[in-house]
């Protein structure tokens, strides 16, 4: 038995008690028994925190910047990148397409999952039928921190692939700032009677950043 398997028994016997009570340097101490099977990963979990800043942050650093850290080698950068990617998966698949989008806080449970963990600008489109029953979403490009560029023609073309008689646009902001930039509310009005004329109404822009989500329809920028 190694010098630290009474402590890590423990650890996981009150995880699987009540993992909701676990602080964020324990979870990732657990997470790091899997990685580092006889150190002891307290130290190295508290380390990681300070320098990222969070649990979100260790997750949406890259492996580069992981293995920066001494005690994080391949086996435990590519662990937090399976957890991250693992986490964004089970969202996506807690979205039922059977679901009905009647307004933003429907919008924001069907599109959440598309942006978790988002570290560029990236559009997707949420596309419903004639009766808001969701079609699909599709992504619709994806750019650096600053910008990223998507026509006109690509939406309408994504809109028509599923055969869909409304959509929803959405993109994040990954400065932190969800309010609307001048060019999103151009875009939107913009966009608006051009997929009118192809029998498709935009019902709603979006707009997330982290874990919150901002609809012009209902903040005023935009009255279909």
């Amino acid at each position: 038995m190694g010098a630290h398997d009474g402590h890590r028994q423990r650890l996981k016997t009150e995880f699987l008690v009540r993992p909701d009570s676990f602080p964020d340097h324990k979870l990732l101490e657990l997470l790091l028994f899997y990685a580092n099977p006889r150190s002891d990963t307290n130290p190295l979990a508290h380390e990681l925190i300070e320098r990222f800043g969070s649990l979100a942050g260790i997750l949406d650093a890259t492996p580069e910047e992981l293995q920066k850290v001494k005690g994080v080698g391949e086996h435990a950068a590519v662990l937090f990148k399976a957890a991250k990617e693992l986490a964004g998966r089970y969202l996506a698949a807690r979205t039922s397409m059977d679901e009905i989008a009647r307004n933003s806080k429907d919008y924001y449970q069907i599109l959440r999952p598309h942006f978790f963990g988002a570290r560029n600008e990236q559009v997707c489109l949420l596309c419903l039928d004639g009766k808001r029953k969701v079609l699909g979403v599709r992504k619709l490009g994806e750019g650096n921190v600053n910008a990223v560029h998507v026509t006109t023609r690509l939406i309408a073309e994504a809109a028509l692939s599923l055969n869909a008689s409304a959509v929803v646009l959405a993109h994040n902001h990954v400065s932190g700032i969800a309010l609307p930039s001048d060019d999103d509310v151009a875009t939107t009005r913009s966009l608006a009677p051009f997929l009118a004329r192809m029998g498709v109404e935009l019902l709603d822009h979006v707009i997330f950043v982290d874990d919150d989500m901002v609809s012009l329809r209902d903040s005023g920028f935009y009255q279909p």
